[in-house]
């Protein structure tokens, strides 16, 4: 059996509160949420804290305000299970509730928020294991050793971004507000993942990511799609999310194209966004971006499924999506 290490457990009373906690615990403290990353962490002894100090109650990161008219603000303690059942989310931001529904099992959805799953952890399959079977191996750079075991000769760590939300949140171009006792930032979604499995964050550990701002809704429509090994529950080994800024009559002015689950943070396929635009979608053009996905998507022996397969799967995964938009358009053009 895996125990948890032992360590002190902190709730403060507001966000104040909580970044004058971890300043003054300094690198041996971390913030936990619902908990769903950070304790197998612990008890794998990948993440020791000596710390713990729980966000879970402050009210601000708890609340849903805003509307597709001017946006939406989700704190950063909203529980999964919320963001599949906000009015709100399911109303003008339907892609939102229905990635996250993908995420893990209702009952680890209830416990898990937004917040956790957009700083999850990177995985791989050296390191996601007990103290002891990574010992047997003589560990990995990401925890206690010096070798990538997915890249050997590599100088970085390939573990990989998992979240379902992270490629959704930047194709959106959603922000995120993170504070610390240095007072405020505001982050592009996208400037906050770091291609390496071990600094994957440009976060410092002092700082507490509050909230997370969706942009107004305007011509656009996106979606996401996800391969993983179990259909009822499992992390993604690719996941395809795509936006696009529409004109009334379907020509597509802007395209963002993200893929997940293949890469320490979510890779932007730039060629594939440009395949798509300055007309409507047609076969051609879907044809043409999934086919520069699959030529961009490298993934690695790092996680579940053959890599060579998975490199395969960008192309369907990516027309799927797009087929969805375009059927989407489709229905608004008839109405």
């Amino acid at each position: 059996m895996m125990r948890l290490p032992k360590f002190s457990y902190r709730v403060p009373r507001s966000v104040t509160d909580a970044v004058k906690m971890i300043g003054d615990t300094g690198p041996e403290g971390q913030f936990v949420a619902g908990g769903t990353d950070l304790y197998p962490n612990m008890k794998r002894r990948q993440q020791t804290p000596q710390t713990v100090i729980s966000v879970t109650r402050l009210p601000e990161l708890n609340e849903i305000t805003g509307d597709g008219k001017t946006g939406v603000r989700i704190g950063a303690a909203v529980s999964l299970t919320d963001v599949c059942e906000s009015e709100i989310i399911n109303r003008d931001y339907p892609m939102v509730a229905a990635a996250a529904r993908t995420i893990s099992t209702p009952i680890l959805r209830n416990m898990g928020t937004i917040g956790g799953n957009l700083l999850l952890d990177t995985r791989c399959n050296y390191y996601d294991q007990n103290y002891e079977w990574r010992k047997g191996i003589n560990f990995c750079m990401k925890k206690d050793g010096e070798i990538c075991w997915v890249a050997p000769g590599s100088a970085k760590c390939w573990a990989v971004q998992s979240s379902d939300l992270v490629p959704l949140m930047v194709a959106l171009g959603a922000r995120v507000r993170l504070a610390s006792t240095l007072g405020e930032r505001i982050v592009d979604a996208a400037g906050l993942y770091n291609n390496d499995g071990i600094n994957y964050l440009h976060k410092r550990p002092d700082e507490l990511l509050v909230d997370i701002h969706l942009p107004a809704l305007g011509g656009w429509r996106a979606t996401y799609k996800k391969l993983r090994r179990r259909g009822a529950f499992d992390f993604p080994v690719l996941g395809v999310a795509i936006k696009l800024d529409m004109d009334d009559d379907g020509t597509i002015k802007d395209a963002k194209v993200i893929l997940g689950g293949i890469a320490p943070a979510p890779v932007e396929v730039k060629d594939a966004a440009t395949a798509l635009l300055g007309a409507p979608l047609d076969d051609e053009r879907m044809q043409a971006a999934a086919e520069a996905c699959y030529v961009k998507a490298r993934p690695l022996d790092n996680t579940d499924f053959v890599m060579n397969w998975r490199k395969q799967m960008a192309r369907p995964y990516v027309l799927r999506a797009l087929e969805e938009l375009r059927e989407q358009q489709a229905v608004s053009s008839r109405q």
